[in-house]
């Protein structure tokens, strides 16, 4: 990891712990980052399941999916200027195969904070190689990515499938308006 990688990566961390401060009074007491591996593994796999509960779709997507991305507790928080942080897991057969970590930082009229999972599905193996051997991969970069809404699953079905992954955001809690991935980066840490 990079020296910039890293001092950007801790910024983002103090900017989302310092604006998360309301939603632990408010309480929404959930940890951005698991105490253990064998957290964020249990963690993962409850997120996915709740998913598979919540769109069916993303359930059908997993068994022609190469490896799903899981980020179970995504926290994002911001007064002008915000960020977000979370880790999840690369899963493939099933299996946990890497950790990663998803940060973004923004800025504009936003004020709030909130938490959400996210779940990216690699339907191809190019994608799957680019994540694996990638110094961080920058959601809009790269292995075409479409997050999945309401008006997208309408049209889309296992038979219809054309790009390299599909997101799922859910499990949204908190004080601010809508959620995107795009600009968020992607990228292996080591637990």
């Amino acid at each position: 990891m990079t020296t910039k990688h890293t001092t950007t990566t801790r910024a983002v961390m103090l900017a989302v712990m310092l604006a998360a401060t309301p939603l632990v009074t408010a309480g929404m007491t959930a940890p951005a980052i698991a105490a253990t591996t064998d957290d964020l593994d249990r963690d993962s796999q409850q997120a996915l399941q709740t998913l598979y509960r919540l769109n069916p779709l993303a359930e059908s997507l997993s068994h022609k999916a190469k490896a799903i991305l899981v980020f179970p507790n995504i926290v994002k928080a911001g007064l002008v200027f915000g960020g977000s942080y979370g880790e999840g897991t690369l899963l493939r057969d099933g299996k946990v195969h890497a950790y990663y970590n998803s940060v973004t930082a923004s800025w504009g009229l936003q004020a709030g904070a909130q938490s959400y999972s996210y779940a990216v599905f690699l339907m191809t193996d190019k994608a799957v190689k680019y994540v694996d051997k990638s110094d961080g991969w920058e959601l809009g970069v790269g292995p075409t990515v479409v997050v999945v809404d309401e008006g997208v699953a309408k049209n889309l079905s296992t038979s219809t499938l054309k790009d390299d992954a599909y997101a799922f955001i859910f499990g949204q809690q908190g004080l601010m308006a809508g959620v995107s991935i795009e600009g968020t980066k992607i990228s292996r840490i080591k637990r």
